[in-house]
C-alpha cells in the first residue's frame, strides 16, 4: 500500500498545483494549452527518442509479454471504439474515448511502481511496456483521429492527410527515429544525451500540471456521461485480460508476469489529455478518466499487491 501511496502522491500533488495556480490567477487561462504544447513538441518526443535511442533489439523483444501487454490494452481501446461507434460518437472522439479507457500510465507511474515494487529488474518491462503504449497504442489513436478529423474527402486524399499528419506528429517522428539512432550503434553524444533527459524529465511534471489547469478552469454545465464505465475498463478489464495471457497462456516468468499485470492495471496516463487538448476536443470527459482512474488505482493497484506473492 505504502509503494503505491509513495509514486502516486506526487501524481496527484503536481495535478493540484497546476489547478491551485489556476484558481489563484498565478498561471492565466492559456497556461494549460501552452503547457501542453511544450510537453507534444519537446518533453514527451526527447524522451522517447532517447529511450528508444539507448535500447538494445534484446531488451525489447521480449514476445509472450509483449503480446499479453498488448493485447490487453490494444482488446480495450478496440472494443470501446468500436462500442462509442455503434453510439454515433464521431470516430475523432470515439477514438479519444477508447484511447483514455486503455492508455497506462506506464511512464510516470509505472516505472518508479515497478521497480519499488519488484526491484531494479523491473525496468526492463516497464520500458517496454512504455514503448507499446506510446509507439503502437497511442499511433493507432493517432491514425484514427486523424482519419475522423479528414473524413469524407475520399479515400485516397483521406489516407493522404493521415499519412502526412503522422509523419509530422513528433510522438512519432521521436520513437522512430530514435530507433535509427539505435540501429546505428552509435553512443548519444554527452551534450545531446544531457539535453534528452532534461527535456524528458520535465515531460511528466509539465503534462500533470497542465491537467490541473485544465481542471481548474470553467467546465461545460451538465454532469459528464460515460466517465466511470471507461475507468472500469481501464482498471477492471485490462488487468483481468492481462492476467489471463500473462499467467495461463503464456506462462511467462514470475517477474514479466507480475510487471504485466502492474502495469496494465495502472491508470489512464495524460496521453489521452494531451491529444484532446493538442486538436481542440471536449476534454472534459477523459480528463476526468485520467483524475478517476489515478484515484481508483490506489485501490486496485493495492488489491493486486496484496494478492501477488511478492
Amino acid at each position: 500500500m505504502f509503494s503505491v501511496v509513495n509514486v502516486v502522491l506526487p501524481v496527484f500533488a503536481l495535478i493540484l498545483l497546476g489547478y491551485l495556480c489556476r484558481r489563484s490567477g498565478r498561471m492565466g487561462p492559456t497556461g494549460a494549452s501552452e503547457l501542453n504544447r511544450f510537453v507534444v513538441w519537446l518533453g514527451l518526443p526527447a524522451l522517447l527518442f532517447s529511450v528508444v535511442a539507448t535500447s538494445t533489439w534484446e531488451q525489447l523483444w521480449q514476445p509472450g509479454f509483449i503480446a499479453a501487454f498488448a493485447i490487453g490494452c490494444l482488446g480495450v481501446f478496440a472494443f470501446t471504439l468500436a462500442y462509442r461507434m455503434v453510439q454515433k460518437q464521431p470516430l475523432v472522439d470515439a477514438s479519444l474515448d477508447a484511447l483514455g479507457a486503455s492508455y497506462a500510465n506506464t511512464g510516470y507511474v509505472g516505472i518508479p511502481l515497478c521497480m519499488l515494487v519488484l526491484g531494479d529488474e523491473a525496468l526492463q518491462p516497464a520500458m517496454v511496456a512504455s514503448i507499446v503504449v506510446v509507439c503502437v497504442l497511442f499511433a493507432i489513436a493517432l491514425a484514427c483521429v486523424e482519419t475522423g478529423l479528414h473524413a469524407g474527402q475520399g479515400v485516397s486524399r483521406t489516407l493522404g492527410k493521415v499519412s502526412s499528419a503522422l509523419a509530422r506528429n513528433p510522438l512519432v517522428i521521436a520513437p522512430m527515429l530514435g530507433a535509427l539512432w539505435a540501429a546505428s550503434g552509435l553512443q548519444l553524444p554527452v551534450p545531446l544525451a544531457t539535453l534528452l533527459k532534461l527535456l524528458g524529465a520535465a515531460a511528466a511534471p509539465c503534462a500533470l500540471v497542465s491537467l490541473g489547469l485544465f481542471l481548474a478552469q470553467p467546465q461545460p454545465g451538465g454532469r459528464v456521461q460515460g466517465v466511470w464505465p471507461l475507468v472500469g475498463l481501464k482498471l477492471v478489464v485490462q488487468p483481468l485480460i492481462t492476467w489471463y495471457l500473462a499467467f495461463q497462456v503464456f506462462e511467462l516468468p514470475t517477474l514479466w508476469a507480475y510487471s504485466a499485470l502492474l502495469l496494465a492495471a495502472l491508470p489512464t496516463g495524460t496521453g489521452p489529455y494531451m491529444l484532446a487538448e493538442f486538436y481542440g476536443r471536449e476534454g472534459s470527459r477523459v480528463s476526468r478518466v485520467v483524475l478517476l482512474s489515478t484515484l481508483g488505482s490506489l485501490i486496485s493497484l493495492s488489491l493486486i499487491l496484496v494478492l501477488l506473492p511478492v
